[in-house]
């Protein structure tokens, strides 16, 4: 070998190691990719929450800057390159955040609700979230966007067309809000700093969705603007950190807000609205739905259930040391309320489902479940209901065999009742998406 030969070989090696390097890493991922998919595939976690990436194969060249792009990444590998092509790899893990759909150089990637399998109902609104209904704007979660900085920006949003359809204040109630989640506290700030009279109505608590996540949970949002505050720089930060800043912001700017109050029911009276609710009845000229997807917590519709034991969402665990608790639902709320409760010190946890396997969980919450179930912490009654609550127990029937229990509380994850019949009740028209825009 020459000099020149050897030269080249020298150079040429360090290329060609990199290359092999390169293509053991490609595969090693796709292989990861797929399995994840596959996985995902076999536990029936396929259907997407809310607005989601779509693909276009065909298009695709496998650049992977939509897999970079996306903030949920590396905390959960929701897209990723499958035989060279991007793909939805854990579809339940995506919350709709589009920056994929932005960065895509081919544009070969849609945004759409629903799948073929499973539809969504979204509410007809127009570019300005005025709704068929004129009068009644939609905004946030109930729209379809679940994303935090999404929610607050429509909210902010669509109280500026508010204010554009108005013209100015009345002197009455000019709008009723009704939420106190992303989008609702949006509004209602917007509302005070454009001099509006407000009611905001909320059935639960400051922070709607997000209140009801268990405690430390992890809540991803981006930086957004809020009227009177300006602009707010989170990240990745606890849903208490977020909770805790929404109630710094509501004494700071002093907006009011009907805490426990639901809306019932609303009617027009010429060109205004008669909004009545479970303590009062207003009249308005505008009405902004900003109520979220969770919708009214589902009942169990058992004697018992009213007791003061029994809720609907899980606040602080640690209320239920050395007790003994019953978590109803199969969702990933259920799960983790369960497990949550299980790590604290002498507590007993039974979990409750109707159905065979948990088939609507990730992953990553099935495996703390098994876990739990493992070293004895958690008993799970697979096929299971309950019929009764009563002071100091709970009767289940278990796969047709009666079960009493001793109890000291009961958390209900049963899902809730979503707004789509209210809407269609007061003349909203919703369309149910199956993979559409």
């Amino acid at each position: 070998m020459d000099t020149e030969d050897l030269f080249l070989a020298l150079f040429a090696a360090p290329l060609v190691l990199i290359w092999v390097l390169y293509v053991w890493n490609r595969g090693r991922q796709h292989r990861r990719n797929l399995e994840t998919l596959e996985e995902n595939k076999a536990a029936g976690l396929i259907d997407p929450a809310s607005l989601h990436p779509v693909i276009d194969a065909n298009k695709c060249i496998g650049c992977g800057s939509c897999i970079t792009a996306c903030p949920e990444m590396p905390t959960h590998q929701v897209l990723g390159l499958v035989r060279r092509k991007a793909t939805l790899v854990s579809p339940t893990e995506c919350i709709g955040h589009g920056a994929c759909k932005a960065v895509c150089p081919v544009d070969a990637i849609s945004l759409v609700f629903g799948t073929e399998r499973r539809g969504v109902d979204i509410p007809n609104v127009n570019p300005d979230f005025e709704s068929n209904v004129p009068g009644i704007f939609i905004a946030g979660e109930l729209g379809g966007m679940g994303l935090i900085r999404n929610a607050i920006e429509q909210g902010r949003q669509a109280m500026d067309s508010i204010v554009k359809k108005l013209g100015k204040p009345s002197g009455g109630v000019d709008v009723v809000i009704v939420g106190a989640g992303p989008s609702g506290i949006a509004a209602t700030l917007a509302a005070q700093e454009r001099g509006f009279k407000y009611v905001t109505l909320e059935q639960d608590s400051l922070g709607g969705t997000v209140a009801s996540f268990p405690r430390r949970k992890l809540v991803m949002t981006a930086p957004a603007t809020l009227p009177l505050v300006g602009t707010v720089k989170f990240t990745e930060t606890t849903k208490e950190a977020l909770l805790a800043f929404w109630q710094k912001v509501e004494r700071d700017t002093q907006i009011h807000i009907n805490y426990g109050e639901r809306l019932e029911k609303v009617t027009r009276q010429g060109r205004d609205f008669v909004v009545e609710t479970t303590k009062n009845r207003y009249g308005a000229r505008a009405l902004l739905l900003a109520i979220g997807r969770r919708g009214t917590p589902r009942r169990l519709g058992v004697a018992g259930e009213d007791l003061p034991k029994v809720t609907y969402r899980l606040l602080d665990p640690e209320q239920y040391r050395d007790l003994h608790v019953l978590v109803v639902g199969g969702g990933d709320s259920a799960i983790e309320s369960a497990v949550t409760i299980a790590d604290e010190p002498g507590s007993t946890v039974t979990l409750s489902y109707r159905s065979a396997a948990f088939g609507r969980a990730k992953k990553k919450n099935r495996e703390r479940l098994d876990a739990g179930q493992a070293n004895g912490k958690i008993k799970v009654l697979l096929e299971s209901s309950v019929k009764a609550i009563g002071p100091e127990h709970v009767d289940l029937d278990h796969k047709g065999h009666p079960l009493r229990l001793r109890n000291d509380a009961v958390i209900v994850n049963a899902g809730g009742i979503l707004a789509t019949a209210f809407l269609k009740e007061i003349g909203i028209e919703v369309e149910t998406k199956y993979g559409t825009t």
